[in-house]
């Protein structure tokens, strides 16, 4: 609960986010004051400026430069219309999506945005087809049309009621067609785009300066009058410079030691925001690699791997273990790989690769990313070379890249085992299944799941209510264990540290913990 007298005690206080819209109200205020841009730091960045190569975190600028159909009102799970004025399923069988959209869009450099811009940008995710992108979030769609200039309509294949759900995600931004090309990625370092900011400059790597679009039309209400996105290295940079005033709040990234140390600061200039997050991380076996090909080694690695040490020792209970690749929160959660394989047992996984006639020691590949998912990540793999070569069962060697070029070797399929984390594109477990199975999915590593992609899914998706498809996901889920093909490590939490100075955090993550920097403000009053 969130304590009144301690959050009028001490202002540097750590709440919780669903707390603090009704509690003391130490990061609400009413009264903006304009003090220049707002600065966010964070570890996490873009790989690319063009929505048709992405699903990753450069969706985290994209929802803030770019507009989809519909977007997400604050503190709502349900998409609403934002470049659309209405849309909604026309026929009773979800397989027609139609939009209808706003009066007057325009892209930030005077193009109309118009039923056509919709349809080619959808038609050109598709054919440009990058492999690992946000084209495999559009297997349910057959066609679209722009039968005038404010209306389109989304002919699906099959039922799929999360289609709504696909639209408001950034991969599904709406760009000019006479600016990014039918079949190929744009290149440069500028985005044409629709939302509430246009990008004045970007340095890659370093920083993203957003200044308001005033032609913007849409959701979002403007509480700032810009931001200043800044990319670090690591997580302690990134706190030190929140010390030094150099920016004012911090996003993704914070290293446990980090948190733990402004949990317990008296720092009354720094607030700390803690919320529930759906955020997992997960290691990936690739089945070009001869030894990760073997069901055996995947099952001997997940009955050694001691997820309660990893987020003990490498994260300080920040994270919490994950038992399944849906997290805690959502319908069709279960905890399977602790059903299937209890606490780490070296005995029991010597039996297996022995029943396999696996007798020597297996030599692995660990590749992870150096600089996407906080500075823990090293120390992570550490963790996981020291339980698996103590096992005596595995012999690890550790390699790592940074992110740009990560994505680049995963998607084409150089590493044996590597580690990923996965940021939502929407709250349904559909979304923690879905983008890893199939031919084409999001890590470039064809998975072939017939039954799950071929019954399981699809009935799922015929299914409105979403609290009725807990038995498809739970089958799933099932598939998953016992192919161990991808296997979940931990859960993360949410934490958003801020100057005092600055309101808003507490409303500015959308369901997939993506930043909704409109909703950030400078504040004059305590």
């Amino acid at each position: 609960m969130f304590n009144r007298n301690r959050c009028l005690r001490r202002v540097a206080a750590i709440a919780s986010l669903s707390s603090l819209v009704t509690g003391c109200g130490v990061l609400s205020s009413d009264t903006p004051e304009d003090e220049g841009p707002i600065v966010v730091g964070t570890t996490s960045t873009p790989s690319t400026l063009d929505p048709a190569a992405s699903w990753d975190s450069s969706w985290e600028l994209f929802r803030n430069v770019y507009q989809t159909l519909l977007s997400y009102p604050t503190g709502s799970s349900e998409p609403q219309p934002d470049a659309a004025e209405q849309c909604g399923f026309s026929d009773s069988t979800n397989q027609v999506y139609r939009c209808e959209l706003r009066a007057g869009l325009r892209f930030s450099n005077g193009d109309a945005l118009d039923a056509r811009a919709v349809k080619y940008s959808f038609d050109r995710i598709r054919e440009i087809n990058v492999n690992g992108g946000p084209a495999g979030l559009l297997g349910s769609l057959e066609r679209v049309q722009a039968p005038s200039d404010r209306e389109v309509i989304f002919h699906l294949n099959k039922p799929d009621a999360t289609f709504p759900f696909v639209l408001a995600t950034p991969a599904m931004s709406i760009v000019s067609p006479a600016v990014y090309p039918k079949d190929a990625l744009r290149e440069g370092g500028d985005v044409v785009g629709s939302g509430p900011y246009s990008l004045d400059s970007y340095d890659e790597g370093k920083e993203a300066v957003l200044v308001p679009n005033e032609d913007y039309k849409g959701l979002a209400k403007r509480q700032n009058d810009g931001v200043t996105m800044r990319y670090f290295q690591d997580s302690g940079t990134m706190v030190k410079a929140l010390r030094d005033q150099q920016i004012d709040v911090t996003y993704r990234g914070l290293a446990a030691r980090d948190v733990v140390e402004l949990q317990d600061s008296k720092d009354e200039e720094i607030q700390l925001v803690e919320g529930t997050s759906t955020d997992i991380n997960y290691l990936v076996f690739n089945p070009k690699d001869p030894w990760a090909n073997r069901k055996a080694v995947r099952q001997a690695i997940a009955q050694v791997v001691d997820r309660a040490a990893i987020a003990h020792k490498v994260y300080k209970d920040t994270v919490d273990p994950l038992y399944s690749m849906v997290p805690k929160g959502l319908t069709g959660h279960t905890t399977g790989f602790f059903d299937d394989y209890g606490d780490p047992d070296v005995d029991k996984a010597r039996k297996i690769l022995a029943d396999a006639d696996i007798t020597r020691k297996v030599p692995l590949t660990l590749w992870y990313t150096s600089d996407r998912y906080g500075s823990e990540t090293a120390g992570e793999f550490k963790e996981l070379e020291r339980q698996l070569e103590e096992s005596g069962l595995f012999t690890i060697t550790l390699k790592s890249r940074p992110w740009k070029t990560f994505v680049e070797g995963y998607r084409k399929g150089e590493y044996p085992v590597f580690g990923r984390g996965w940021f939502p594109d929407f709250p349904d477990a559909e979304n923690f299944i879905a983008p890893f199975v199939g031919e084409q999915n999001a890590l470039g590593t064809p998975y072939p799941a017939p039954k799950i992609t071929g019954d399981l899914l699809p009935r799922s998706r015929r299914e409105s209510d979403r609290a009725n498809v807990e038995k498809q996901f739970e089958e799933a889920q099932r598939i998953l264990v016992d192919d161990a093909r991808l296997l979940p490590l931990w859960q993360g939490r949410q934490y958003v540290a801020a100057s005092r100075d600055v309101s808003g955090a507490e409303r500015a993550l959308d369901p997939s913990t993506i930043m909704m920097l409109w909703e950030l403000r400078r504040k004059t009053a305590w």
